[in-house]
């Protein structure tokens, strides 16, 4: 069993000590998770005026204040943390996710779909879908509107993972409830980690949620409260595609009629 933790808060625009101080007291005052899994942007807040605001706020991965207190975190708790991450490299900006262990960094992952004004400020995801083998289960990870691409999800499962990561700072009404679907057609867990509060002109709808394998929420986090939910799941449930005794859900997509992702 593996034990999985959502925070649910505001991050701070451009404010990473307080952000840090946020996850912190939320990881050091609750009892122990495996996986815990933070909103989008956790570093650095989102409704940027300017591309200067982003580049204010941006870290890069090695050298990052906020992982490396994150990676503290780890250690001391013997988890493994996803969050989502203002990432600088070079002179490029990405919406990035990022997957911690004990060990220290285990892997990045890009935002691949942008979503309106993240358009004039962060560089489209150039690292793929990756699917990261880990101690408690096999993970991958997506950012926020990735979730409105089914093709995201299924590259993710028909690489093997076991439970699909989404830090999120979502504002459209959809998401949350469109997660079950997602979940049971790919046979997988989604733990959907949204923030709350209002930032400048934008309300974020919290309702963080986590979801089964057979499409029924686990965790359904409130609106507009701080929260840290927790559950115990069995990870090895994403590993039954059966959906009936002779129909696995995987092994019976007819590819070579409407390939793998490209349907017409």
């Amino acid at each position: 069993m593996v034990k999985v933790g959502i925070l649910q808060f505001a991050p701070v625009l451009g404010d990473v000590k307080a952000n840090v101080s946020q996850v912190r007291e939320l990881v050091t005052s609750n009892k122990r998770c495996d996986l815990y899994v933070l909103p989008e942007l956790a570093n650095s807040g989102y409704r940027f005026n300017n591309r200067d605001e982003v580049i204010l706020a941006a870290e890069k991965v090695q050298s990052s204040y906020f992982l490396k207190e994150l990676m503290q975190l780890a250690v001391h708790k013997n988890a493994h943390i996803v969050t989502g991450f203002c990432e600088r490299e070079g002179s490029l900006l990405y919406n990035s996710s990022v997957l911690i262990g004990p060990e220290g960094l285990v892997g990045v992952y890009r935002k691949l779909h942008l979503f309106m004004d993240e358009k004039d400020f962060f560089e489209p995801g150039n690292l793929g879908l990756p699917v990261y083998d880990t101690p408690i289960g096999r993970i991958g990870m997506l950012v926020c509107f990735d979730w409105m691409f089914p093709e995201a999800w299924r590259a993710l499962v028909l690489k093997g993972a076991q439970l699909i990561a989404h830090p999120s700072n979502l504002v459209l009404p959809y998401c949350q409830s469109v997660m079950p679907s997602y979940s049971l057609v790919n046979k997988c867990f989604i733990a959907t980690a949204n923030r709350i509060g209002k930032e400048r002109d934008l309300t974020f709808t919290g309702q963080s949620v986590l979801v089964d394998p057979t499409g029924e929420y686990v965790l359904k986090g409130s609106i507009d409260q701080t929260e840290f939910l927790t559950v115990e799941v069995d990870l090895k449930q994403s590993d039954n595609k059966n959906i009936t005794p002779r129909n696995d859900v995987m092994k019976d997509r007819r590819s070579d009629v409407y390939g793998d992702f490209n349907v017409r």
